[in-house]
């Protein structure tokens, strides 16, 4: 594999770093901002409304744009949006520092992804791709748990402030190696995404990632404050256990794609949302428990993110039946509903904080996953009654 992939990796990794790092800090934020735990967590929705709103208005709109031209500028867009949030004054100029950087970070996979495949041959084309996700699953397991710790120790700041020195590494890595004369594809337009949400069978699929996948962060995006105030944990405690949770998302992410290929799509989807709704039951049950429920945490992750892969592959095959000039469209605005997903997951989340209470929100959790179940079954018998009979 080429330098120039470890460039999109390590750009990766401090992207994946900067999205979710922000959950084991609400607690340490919301106190020093002096704000409630649901206001810290709407910097986890508007985040992830950044990404849903920037990744198709941002690729369409900057389509003709030379590929290196654009992540460069992807980049420092993103180094700007974490250099705000560490200098932020006050928690309404954080929030629009992280909604600022969220509009980066959707094009930036898809840019990277396609950047990625035209450095290599087309048989590694795969692996390619898997290469820049890597840092997205190293920064789960390793630049969450060590940003949160870095935050608890030293102050949220530092946090965003290390985050800007390993965009700055990315992007002078991806200066120096990635080519500058790299083929310029059709960019898709926002007629032809509209074209794509015009379809009934896509909309189901977009909706099950939305409900399924973001179902998790009703309960996830408040880990840090259950943890210590429900469970009992000491603060120095959560990094550790953030790092177990990572350790199972790696996991997941592997064994998701085995049983998409093995099982097929549906039926991967309903096993791995039927146990996530089954995990989040069991974490409500043993959250004041604090070896239970880190027991729990440990395989928690892996049931939540054992779904990404399968609802990327059942995505790509609907749009090859419905819009088979869109895929790749297609599959991009999934990458949206994963993020509308954990926006309205956060946000109910954090309702659920101000009425019911922390230890409320695997409930709701469970309950959201399994509507998820219940569509993904729906999705599966649509898929069989359009498909065509068997020759006599």
């Amino acid at each position: 594999m080429p330098l120039a992939l470890w460039a999109l990796t390590i750009s990766a990794f401090a992207v994946g770093t900067t999205e979710f790092v922000i959950v084991g800090l609400l607690p340490t934020i919301a106190a020093d901002l002096d704000v409630s735990l649901p206001s810290a967590g709407l910097l986890v929705s508007l985040y992830a409304l950044g990404v849903t709103i920037g990744a198709p208005v941002l690729t369409a709109l900057a389509g003709r744009m030379p590929r290196k031209t654009l992540l460069l500028s992807l980049l420092s867009l993103f180094i700007a949006g974490n250099a705000f949030a560490a200098f932020a004054p006050g928690y309404e100029s954080l929030i629009a520092a992280r909604f600022l950087t969220g509009l980066a970070h959707g094009v930036f996979f898809a840019i990277a992804s396609t950047i990625a495949t035209s450095l290599v041959a087309r048989e590694k084309e795969s692996s390619a791709i898997a290469l820049v996700f890597l840092g997205l699953t190293v920064a789960l397991v390793t630049g969450v748990p060590l940003g949160t710790w870095i935050g608890q120790s030293f102050g949220w700041q530092s946090t965003f402030l290390g985050v800007v020195a390993l965009g700055l590494i990315g992007l002078i890595a991806s200066a120096l190696l990635i080519p500058s004369n790299l083929p310029q594809g059709a960019a898709p337009g926002l007629r032809a995404q509209a074209r794509v949400l015009t379809s009934p069978r896509l909309l189901m699929v977009y909706l099950i990632t939305a409900i399924g996948y973001g179902g998790n962060f009703i309960a996830f995006t408040y880990l840090a404050p259950m943890l210590t105030d429900v469970t009992g944990l000491g603060a120095g405690a959560v990094s550790l256990v953030i790092l177990l949770y990572g350790a199972s998302v790696a996991v997941g992410n592997v064994v998701g794609g085995k049983l998409a290929d093995r099982m097929g799509a549906v039926p991967a989807l309903t096993l791995s949302f039927g146990g996530l709704t089954l995990v989040l039951l069991a974490l409500g049950l043993t959250i004041t428990s604090p070896i239970a429920a880190v027991a729990v945490i440990a395989v928690w992750g892996g049931f939540a993110f054992a779904n990404v892969q399968p609802l990327q592959v059942y995505t790509v095959q609907i749009a090859r039946e419905v819009a088979p000039e869109a895929v790749d469209v297609a599959s991009g605005l999934n990458i949206g509903a994963f993020n509308l997903g954990i926006a309205l997951g956060a946000w109910t989340g954090g309702i659920a904080v101000e009425t019911v209470g922390l230890a409320a929100t695997p409930f709701l959790g469970a309950g959201v996953v399994a509507a998820g179940v219940v569509l993904t079954r729906l999705s599966g018998r649509l898929d069989w009654q359009a498909a065509p009979l068997p020759a006599e």
